[in-house]
């Protein structure tokens, strides 16, 4: 299994016949120059490219020559040449077969295989080697086994017949393939497998006549890790990944996914990557779902690709489907998950130079919300974006410009053309220290609306207009300043100071004929509050006479990392009128927006927080609420967590009919989370999630996993329960799905040492409480 090569024993052999006995006797090992075989990989040692031109050791208690006929060397004889060696009880020399024999604990190492063998044949000849009762070790990869046969021809190809493969270490054959031929390239890092069949525990578990199995780092086409479970949802799964690597620049990875209570299931991803593109296709095709037979052939694609044509064009797509709305609902994906509530279809052409920005866009949305109805398609969008900085001095000015065409399949909305264009003007001041930005901005807005047959009016229009325009101009200035200072109650820390002020001014335009088709509200988080609008879109321009103002303050240790940030701000309405009541939970008649206050700490890169609340003085009450505190030490950490949303503002922000928010929040949303992870040694790791939902009383998500990782093996035991639905409307008997999963795969071929992630299936994931800006 080695690099038994002509000048491995045959340039050695050749010397001995000319060499005198004195010189034998001075290369013996009582000369002291033993050299051991390595037992590391040591390919990257640095070699003449000929290795025949490399030095010879060699080392043998006696040695015997005939001339003509045969030399032999014995006696614990050692052979080195450059990374090759080889050890033998005796090493013999035919002359007139021209071939070499090595008998008795026979040892080859090239610094990439050892190979342990009763006996090596080399034909000099033919450059051929072979070894019986062969056990053989990969020295730069994962890799070992045994063979009864191997042969060896030309540099690197190495043949197994009756031989076995696994990664686990010596003495461990917690899983192997065996096979009635392997074909090894250690230069490919490839293996192929003839009729060969997986063995647990020296139980075959299943036969494939052909397949490869990469052995190294590099991409080659061949059958990954396979992984098997045992679950109540799923049944008896099995997993087999298979990688092709059809070119340098594009690859493919398929996985035959067998589930026994629905069927097999084929995944594909398609990754390429060209000198202007790079882009990826994956699906996953379910033929028929025994368990949902109803809903037929089942399955999920995502395509997403960015090209450039040149230094000016581009191309960029981003579409997702599935085959039903309920498709992350059932069934565990790699392309989204059960709480995703719309997936994003998208394609564009764009052009780009140093002041314009264009682009022409189509866009769709697939709705997974069963009531929720069609939504607006841009078929298409024209966008015109021009940039001029410093059109006088410090001033810039820029003109955004789109025109969309909406339609949709949903017979109760209307379908529209509408033209937007926005000049505006901007004069930045800025220093080390502060920065003062004055914004002036004109939109206009044209609208061809069409009514479809059974269009309904929203509650926010009391008229529907066809054709209408909107005029609407925009003053905003916005200043902050930064103050430091060396810290005297914590020492080497400085603090920060970073107030800010903002004035905006929107009039109160009547927008009552115009359908809103791209319109939502804004988060109203502590960066909210210093925005110039509080919608997406145009549709709705929110009118604004107010003055926004808070500060942020930062503190530093002594190598100038963030360890503490809070920041606190609200909107003070200088015209009440236009505070926009319907969207703002807080009291009618105050002038005062809710204060919004951001609070992050990282204590000693262990202890770590984040929080953050709106909070109305005036009515008394909390209208967004979240927070979470985590411990962490590498990879182990616990956390606990809380979000809360008031019901007025989940029905303001949203639009939620009452019938809808009876039906799904009868009492806003109040969950209580905690979740962890912890390593024993090196082969345990236990992982949790639970979720509790404290208006209705009911856990709402939990999650306890446990998995041991082997050398060459892990295995995995999941409990998982998950609140789906209610049978009588929410709060009334909750319906929950249960899950118990036993995982079991390999590890160690293909470059990998490490099991993947167990699959937890949850919509409640795990998110890090604490990002600052350094």
């Amino acid at each position: 299994m080695s690099r038994f090569s002509r000048t491995y024993l045959a340039a050695s052999i050749g010397a001995a016949l000319l060499a005198s006995y004195a010189h034998a006797e001075e290369t013996s090992k009582n000369s002291g120059q033993s050299m051991p075989p390595a037992e590391q990989c040591s390919v990257d040692t640095a070699q003449s490219s000929d290795s025949n031109q490399e030095p010879i050791n060699i080392e043998a208690d006696s040695l015997e020559a005939v001339n003509g006929q045969r030399a032999t060397y014995k006696g614990d004889v050692i052979v080195v040449q450059g990374n090759k060696t080889i050890t033998a009880d005796k090493v013999t020399l035919h002359q007139k077969e021209n071939t070499v024999v090595a008998e008795g604990n026979v040892i080859m190492n090239d610094g990439e295989i050892r190979a342990v063998s009763d006996k090596a044949t080399n034909n000099l000849d033919k450059d051929e080697i072979t070894l019986e009762n062969t056990q053989y070790q990969f020295l730069c990869t994962p890799g070992r086994g045994e063979a009864v046969f191997v042969s060896k021809t030309g540099k690197k190809l190495y043949q197994i017949e009756d031989g076995s493969i696994t990664s686990c270490p010596e003495g461990n054959n917690s899983w192997r393939f065996l096979a009635s031929d392997i074909d090894i390239n250690p230069d490919e890092e490839v293996a192929t497998l003839y009729n060969s069949r997986v063995e647990v525990q020296n139980v075959p578990i299943f036969y494939l006549p052909y397949m490869q199995m990469p052995i190294g780092d590099k991409r080659k086409t061949g059958v990954l890790r396979p992984s098997v479970s045992l679950g109540s949802k799923n049944g008896f799964e099995f997993s087999l990944p298979v990688y092709w690597n059809l070119a340098e620049n594009y690859d493919l990875l398929t996985t035959f996914n067998y589930m026994q209570n629905r069927g097999l299931q084929l995944k594909g991803d398609f990754r390429y990557l060209t000198s202007n593109s790079t882009g990826r296709l994956r699906a996953e095709v379910l033929g028929k779902d025994k368990k949902f037979e109803d809903k037929g052939a089942r399955w999920a694609s995502q395509f997403t690709n960015k090209t450039s044509f040149n230094a000016n064009w581009g191309l960029n797509v981003d579409y997702s489907q599935v085959s039903d709305i309920t498709y992350f609902t059932d069934m565990d994906s790699n392309l989204g998950n059960r709480s995703d509530g719309q997936l994003l279809q998208e394609g564009s052409v764009t052009y780009r130079n140093a002041n314009w920005d264009t682009a022409l866009r189509v866009r769709d949305f697939q709705i997974l919300q069963p009531s929720a109805g069609a939504p607006f398609r841009l078929a298409p969008q024209f966008a015109a974006n021009y940039y001029l900085p410093e059109v006088y001095k410090n001033l810039n000015f820029d003109f955004i410009s789109h025109i969309s065409n909406f339609t949709t399949e949903d017979q109760n909305k209307p379908e529209a053309i509408r033209v937007h264009l926005e000049p505006g003007l901007t004069l930045p001041v800025a220093t080390t220290w502060g920065s003062w930005t004055n914004e002036a901005r004109l939109m206009y807005t044209h609208y061809d609306q069409r009514k479809q047959d059974d269009f309904k009016k929203p509650d926010y229009m009391t008229e529907f207009k066809e054709n209408v325009s909107r005029t609407v101009p925009q003053f905003r200035s916005h200043a902050s300043i930064v103050f430091d200072r060396q810290t005297t109650f914590v020492q080497d820390y400085t603090q920060t100071l970073e107030p800010q002020i903002q004035y905006l001014y929107i009039p109160n335009v009547n927008q009552d004929g115009i359908y809103r088709y791209d319109t939502a509200l804004l988060q109203t988080d502590y960066y909210g509050l210093f925005r110039a609008r509080k919608y997406s879109g145009v549709d709705y321009i929110a009118p604004a006479n107010q003055i926004s103002y808070g500060a942020s303050t930062r503190f530093y240790d002594n190598l100038n990392k963030e360890r503490l940030a809070v920041s606190f701000g609200q909107i003070y309405y200088l015209d009440v009128a236009t505070k926009d009541v319907k969207n703002d939970p807080s009291d009618i008649e105050t002038n005062y927006s809710a204060w919004a206050i951001e609070t992050d700490v990282n204590f000693n890169d262990r202890v770590f927080y984040r929080g953050g609340i709106q909070y109305d003085l005036d009515g008394s009450q909390v209208s967004i609420g979240n927070s979470a505190l985590e411990y962490r030490v590498g990879g182990d950490y616990i956390q606990a967590n809380y979000r809360y949303v008031s019901r007025d503002y989940i029905k303001s922000t949203l639009n939620y009919s009452e019938d809808y928010l009876q039906t799904n929040t009868r009492n806003g949303i109040s969950q209580i989370g905690l979740m962890g992870g912890y390593r024993f040694g090196s082969k345990w790791v236990v992982q949790g999630q639970y979720f509790y939902d404290t208006t209705e009383s009911v856990a709402m998500e939990w999650l306890a996993q446990i998995q041991y990782e082997s050398d060459c093996w892990y295995l995995g035991f999941d409990f998982s329960k998950q609140l789906r639905s209610w049978e009588n409307g929410i709060g009334n008997n909750p319906i929950f799905e249960q899950n118990v999963r036993v995982n079991f795969g390999i590890t160690g071929l293909g470059g990998s040492t490490a099991p993947p992630p167990s699959p937890s299936g949850n919509a409640l994931g795990y998110s890090r409480p604490f990002i600052l800006n350094n």
